[in-house]
């Protein structure tokens, strides 16, 4: 038998993190499974158990620097080495600008940039020393522009883009690949959970969601990206062209992106 592959995924207990743990659950498999919800990630785990992977469940809370530091010494004291570290966990945003104030910004901030740049910081001289791995990296298409009701959100995945492309390009000699994850309108709850202005969850599901690609769909995608080692992977349905408008027509992209409805669907 080969050595096993070892893949820790952070925001396994719905949406993307989920599919991806059960596409990835099969015989030789070791999966460490992170997020809040342990009865959820108990759920999961025990279907990629059934799969014949080997479940680690790792809870932790990603907002809470301690915590996030102690999974990190936690994995390295239990495992010889990383080969997939899936930065994944995160939370949406439903609110104006002006209309949001610093401790909400702050809060998304900490959750969907702060928390996967330091876990990646105190698990990378590991994966160095271990003889590197793939950082996966799920942004989203705003992490590629602006867009309305999401200016925290698009700031943290804009901050990604520039975190992790540094550090593909400090460390591409000690064999850590980068993949940036940029998903559009995929059928998860992230809209449900998203924050609006005063804190609270949104509560809803957005139409571009609700009529979204599947997560198992997008899981699919990922992991073909993954094992191609791909720098960037774009994921949606007629979404997907908005960036492409945005570099090479940008006077379309703004026409078109002034007239949509950010809790619609496009």
């Amino acid at each position: 038998m080969g050595i096993q592959k070892i893949i820790w995924i952070t925001g396994a207990s719905s949406g993307i993190g989920a599919a991806l743990s059960l596409e990835w659950a099969a015989e030789g498999i070791q999966l460490v499974l992170s997020g809040r919800n342990l009865d959820q990630l108990e759920m999961v785990a025990e279907k990629c158990r059934q799969k014949g992977a080997a479940v680690r469940i790792l809870a932790f809370d990603l907002s809470n620097a301690e915590e996030v530091a102690d999974a990190a010494v936690t994995f390295q004291r239990e495992y010889s080495r990383l080969d997939v570290l899936v930065n994944n966990g995160g939370i949406s945003q439903r609110s104006l600008l002006v209309d949001t104030p610093v401790q909400v910004a702050r809060r998304i901030m900490e959750v969907d940039f702060w928390s996967h740049a330091e876990l990646t910081r105190q698990i990378l001289p590991f994966m160095v020393k271990t003889g590197g791995g793939n950082l996966v990296v799920i942004s989203s298409l705003t992490g590629l522009f602006g867009f309305p009701m999401r200016s925290a959100y698009s700031a943290a995945k804009h901050a990604l883009h520039g975190f992790f492309e540094t550090l593909r390009l400090e460390h591409f000699k000690d064999h850590i690949y980068v993949t940036m994850v940029c998903p559009g309108m995929i059928r998860t709850n992230i809209s449900l959970h998203a924050l609006t202005a005063s804190g609270n969850e949104h509560g809803l599901m957005d139409k571009g969601q609700e009529n979204g690609v599947t997560a198992e769909k997008c899981a699919k995608k990922i992991a073909k990206a993954v094992q191609k080692n791909r720098k960037e992977v774009i994921i949606g349905k007629k979404d997907v062209i908005m960036p492409y408008l945005k570099r090479y027509v940008p006077w379309l992209f703004y026409k078109i992106a002034q007239r949509i409805d950010p809790l619609g669907d496009y």
